[in-house]
């Protein structure tokens, strides 16, 4: 796996952190990759990502992974708040919502893998500490959307996906908060739906949704007892 080394001067000591337990998966939501990389990289910009990966399977490094990267903003997963010192951030090249939103190339999905696998090798990241952006601020975020394929990543070894959903009488924003979701956000169960139910998305409760969300807990809890 060739890494292109594109140093950013945005990043910081990681906070009371040894090592990640998050990954933390982004849209650039920018035209190109040149210029996601001069707003990644510009010190005006105080934001960054460990690693950028274009749409041609390009792999950029802009921060190593010992140091805190700025990619997570104000966010929240499972009790944390400070998602930066606890996590690598990877950034896929993507018009986004705002500029022509599409599919992610396989050629790119492929690069993701590679590092995605070569990441889990190194620090101690379970299933269930690998989210999307709008995951850990579904009130800010949409990345990286409901195109992103998180089923393929999941057949490849990388995170987990129900196949289908497995009826409980559960309400769905406990579910959720086990998940790791912040039980004070707004637009959480959009979110659960961008990535679990991509088809439809409505911002509404309902039973499929909590049997997906039973589901997915029971995959991640049985990773994290392996």
């Amino acid at each position: 796996m060739r890494i292109v080394d594109t140093p950013s001067p945005n990043f910081g000591p990681r906070r009371n952190v040894e090592r990640p337990t998050l990954l933390v998966l982004h849209y650039t939501g920018m035209r190109s990759a040149e210029e996601s990389l001069r707003r990644l990289c510009d010190p005006a910009s105080e934001v960054s990502a460990h690693y950028l990966i274009d749409e041609d399977g390009t792999l950029h490094q802009l921060v190593d992974e010992s140091q805190r990267a700025w990619h997570a903003g104000l966010s929240y997963w499972r009790g944390i708040r400070d998602v930066n010192s606890h996590s690598i951030g990877i950034e896929l090249q993507n018009p986004g919502h705002e500029f022509g939103y599409r599919a992610f190339p396989e050629a790119q999905i492929e690069t993701l893998t590679a590092l995605c696998q070569s990441i889990l090798a190194r620090h101690p990241i379970a299933a269930g500490g690998i989210v999307g952006h709008s995951d850990i601020a579904p009130d800010r975020k949409t990345d990286p959307g409901e195109l992103f394929p998180w089923w393929d990543l999941a057949a490849r070894g990388i995170g987990a996906y129900p196949e289908r959903g497995v009826p409980t009488d559960r309400p769905l924003p406990g579910l959720l908060a086990e998940i790791g979701y912040d039980p004070d956000a707004d637009d959480v169960v959009a979110a659960f739906q961008r990535r679990f139910r991509p088809g439809r998305i409505n911002g509404q409760a309902d039973a499929e949704c909590a049997a997906l969300a039973a589901a997915y807990l029971g995959l991640i809890d049985k990773d994290s007892n392996n």
